[in-house]
């Protein structure tokens, strides 16, 4: 079972998926989307926390930027209903200690905001989480709660929201954008926005 891998992001897509070269082996790991933009870029290494998942037909990596993350995907992975993709997309919108923090305020509303997650499921995520994370804020986290990440702003914002604007989810533009707008781009937005939609195909 694999653990951990230590290696380069040589290909990443916006579907959460990458391909991290390690010492000339290519793995294909799933990886909460909010992560796409934050692998560093070849040659600098990146690690990853990864969970093994194992069925009669496939074997496939998940992969965390901390080791809290993969504790809260792993206990996703025992409430009735959750499988790792749904996991892997509460872990794309919510960062574990937000995870905790949610379920100790009872707060089903902030489960039901991210996609896939019904009001049902959103009640059965409070219930079944009890008592399976640690409580935010405890020594079992380092902080309180992950900083939220600074709103893009600049001529980045304007083509995250043209893509917003298209039918792409905000986490979806503001990977895509990541990848090809510059801090201070003077760029022309319709040029912009051509790349960022070239990053889709």
């Amino acid at each position: 079972m694999i653990g951990r891998l230590t290696g380069i992001a040589i290909d990443k897509a916006l579907d959460g998926s990458c391909v991290l070269d390690v010492q000339g082996v290519g793995y294909e790991v799933s990886i909460p989307l909010r992560s796409i933009p934050r692998l560093p870029p070849p040659p600098q290494p990146v690690t990853l926390h990864v969970h093994t998942y194992v069925r009669e037909d496939s074997l496939r990596l998940y992969g965390f930027e901390s080791i809290l993350d993969r504790s809260a995907f792993r206990a996703m992975l025992g409430v009735s209903g959750v499988g790792p993709k749904l996991a892997l997309a509460l872990l794309g919108d919510m960062e574990a200690p937000e995870i905790s923090a949610a379920v100790a305020r009872k707060d089903k509303k902030r489960f039901a905001a991210v996609s896939g997650i019904g009001a049902k499921m959103a009640e059965r995520l409070v219930l079944e989480l009890k008592d399976k994370l640690p409580e935010a804020g405890s020594a079992d986290y380092p902080t309180v709660m992950a900083a939220a990440p600074a709103p893009v702003q600049g001529r980045a914002g304007e083509v995250v929201g043209a893509l917003v604007g298209l039918g792409f989810s905000r986490l979806q533009a503001e990977a895509a954008v990541a990848q090809v707008v510059e801090p201070q781009d003077a760029r022309p937005l319709e040029s912009l926005l051509r790349k960022a939609l070239s990053t889709f195909a």
